[in-house]
């Protein structure tokens, strides 16, 4: 969640760490800090965006060529100068910036506190730095043993940066179910929460395991032991990773950049995976457990948030069209449950960032019980693409936006390959039927770009409803998670109420609410339950809603019903959520930009929740 980057070198190290703070901006934060070692360590840190941490920098020396940076998340005490990182030493030898939690804290800091240590901060991270200075001095260590000593009395999960005085020429970096990636650079070395602030300088990199430190000194050298003292020797992967990918090109905000990139990352998450002239799809990532998923006794899809709401579209398919039974459960009730899982089932983690905390611990949790383990994420290298048995990566490219868009629809377009993929080999769906999805699928990226050109009208609709405090997004079946996506994308950027039901399920409750102020968007494209749909809006029109409807192109009788409506291509009813998304996610967009909210960076948010 929160954001790390550290440089020693030959260069100035604050406008890299300034510019890698401001890349790291998309995670999520609420203060900045910095340090730069030269003669002695400098501090300075701010609540607010990093663009108040500049400000106040200007009347300090940032000269050095050794420095970390930090953007926080707050978890153990509020938001403020004080609480904000990095945190120093009681000697004011070691500065230390963290992400993650230390659950053992209190304890340390009672036991820290009867040796004379004193404390300024709320934090759990400043007894961290104190808990290192205490082994430091206590037993005469080197900075990278005093980190591996203090380590193995913490409970929690962590990725750590520290910088000491006494030895300006090597900073050492540790995790523990929290990212940390080193970047290998030309005499000069790096470390950060992910790859985007280092990619300007250098493309290669090393992603920590759990329990590694890592000391990278000014030579370009660098060690990585474990927290048993043990050498490893890690391997250097090559990123393709572009700095243009990084960037807004022209647009307003990441996320309405990432909405109007899906023709194209729809189209990479199938590229290779499908034919449909020939009539194949193969998904690499299942072939080596392919006989194992093919015969599993059931699918259970892990996930978070909008990755959740993939998995339910997830089990639609993979029960409709491979007959495989499925279930989706949240991972963070899944982890604290006793589940039954057998070596029989195969568990799929649905993650954009790959790290995200309650997601990888229920896989560890199935992985204990014997069940395979795929994951679906779109970060190369990250914690989940390592921990499992097999997996696909979407191939989403970056996404910056903290609400997700365009890894929503290609985790739904890996879910509906691997689902053709075993309902063909099961013989569980018709040679026809399955050549015409694969020929609808192929047809998808053209036909988002025909919804894309509807913006202004979704833009006038928005500009319509953009004061309401409360809002009901109906839908069935296959539409009923995109329903819950569109309500979802609304409250995460807007900060409007929303709420998504099953369209049945509305006179069970739902109802209650409507009235004359009250936006109900209806996801209508279903032609399975057609005539269900259609009372479903006469009921909400008797009680005075503003009706909004997704239908299908030509559909007649709805549009009559509907305050508005916006329509969408046809096509298979199973590959409806690809296209019956975009209009919810431009909707909740325009509302936020009109609302005069912060798209990018909604308050309170997190891009990759890796803490509890």
């Amino acid at each position: 969640m929160c954001g790390i980057v550290a440089y020693i070198g030959k260069k100035e190290a604050y406008p890299i760490i300034v510019e890698g703070l401001k890349r790291l901006e998309y995670r999520g934060y609420d203060s900045a800090g910095v340090s730069i070692l030269s003669d002695r360590i400098m501090v300075v840190k701010k609540k607010g965006k990093v663009s108040n941490l500049e400000e106040a920098v200007q009347e300090y020396n940032v000269s050095g060529t050794t420095g970390i940076g930090h953007t926080r998340w707050a978890t153990h005490g509020e938001p403020n100068d004080i609480n904000a990182h990095p945190h120093l030493s009681g000697n004011k030898r070691l500065a230390l910036i963290h992400n993650g939690i230390i659950e053992n804290y209190a304890t340390l800091k009672k036991a820290l506190q009867k040796l004379g240590h004193e404390f300024i901060s709320e934090t759990d991270t400043e007894v961290l730095v104190h808990l290192i200075e205490e082994y430091q001095k206590r037993d005469d260590l080197a900075l990278d043993e005093a980190v591996r000593k203090a380590l193995l009395n913490v409970v929690g999960a962590y990725s750590i940066v520290v910088m000491d005085e006494q030895n300006p020429d090597m900073i050492v970096g540790a995790r523990k179910s929290s990212p940390l990636v080193l970047g290998i650079g030309d005499e000069e070395l790096f470390l950060a929460s992910d790859a985007t602030p280092i990619i300007k300088y250098t493309n290669k990199v090393v992603y920590l395991n759990d329990e590694e430190i890592v000391a990278i000194h000014r030579n370009g050298k660098y060690e990585v032991k474990n927290l048993h003292n043990e050498v490893k020797f890690p391997t250097i992967h090559e990123l393709d990773l572009k700095l243009d990918e990084l960037e807004k090109e022209g647009f307003d905000h990441y996320m309405l950049k990432e909405i109007y990139q899906q023709p194209t990352t729809i189209k990479e998450s199938m590229r290779g995976r499908l034919n449909a002239a020939e009539g194949w799809v193969l998904v690499g990532g299942m072939q080596q457990y392919f006989n194992r998923i093919l015969h599993a006794k059931r699918i259970i899809f892990a996930a978070c948030g909008t990755s959740w709401h993939s998995a339910l579209v997830g089990e639609y398919l993979f029960e409709e069209l491979a007959r495989i039974p499925a279930e989706v459960e949240y991972a963070s009730e899944l982890r604290y449950r006793n589940p039954i899982i057998h070596e029989d089932d195969v568990v799929i983690a649905l993650s954009q960032s790959g790290e995200t905390a309650d997601t990888l611990a229920a896989l560890e949790l199935a992985k204990e019980k014997g069940a395979l383990i795929y994951g679906i994420v779109n970060v190369v290298g990250s914690s989940i693409a390592r921990i499992t048995h097999c997996g696909s990566y979407i191939h989403a490219g970056p996404e910056i936006g903290v609400a997700s868009t365009k890894a929503f629809t290609s985790q739904i377009t890996v879910l509906t390959l691997m689902a053709l993929n075993l309902g063909y080999k099961k013989g569980t769906i018709t040679e026809d039927y399955f050549r015409r999805l694969l020929n609808a699928l192929e047809a998808i990226p053209g036909k988002v770009e025909k919804v894309l050109k509807q913006n202004e009208k979704i833009r006038f609709i928005a500009s319509e409803i953009k004061d309401v405090s409360n809002s009901l997004y109906l839908g069935r079946g296959y539409n009923f998670p995109v329903a819950l996506e569109g309500a979802l994308k609304l409250k995460e950027i807007s900060y409007i109420h929303a709420e998504g039901y099953p369209a049945a399920e509305m006179k069970h409750g739902p109802i209650a609410l409507i009235d004359e102020n009250m936006p109900v968007i209806i996801i209508a494209t279903n032609q399975s339950a057609y005539e269900k749909v259609i009372s479903n809006i006469q009921e909400v029109k008797a009680r005075k809603a503003i009706v909004i409807s997704i239908i299908p192109e030509g559909e007649e009788k709805i549009k009559e019903m509907s305050d508005y409506y916006v329509e969408i291509p046809e096509t298979e009813e199973p590959l409806t959520p690809l296209l019956s998304v975009i209009p919810l996610q431009l909707l909740a967009y325009h509302i936020a930009v009109m609302r005069g909210c912060d798209v990018d960076q909604p308050r309170n948010l997190a891009k990759s929740v890796t803490v509890e």
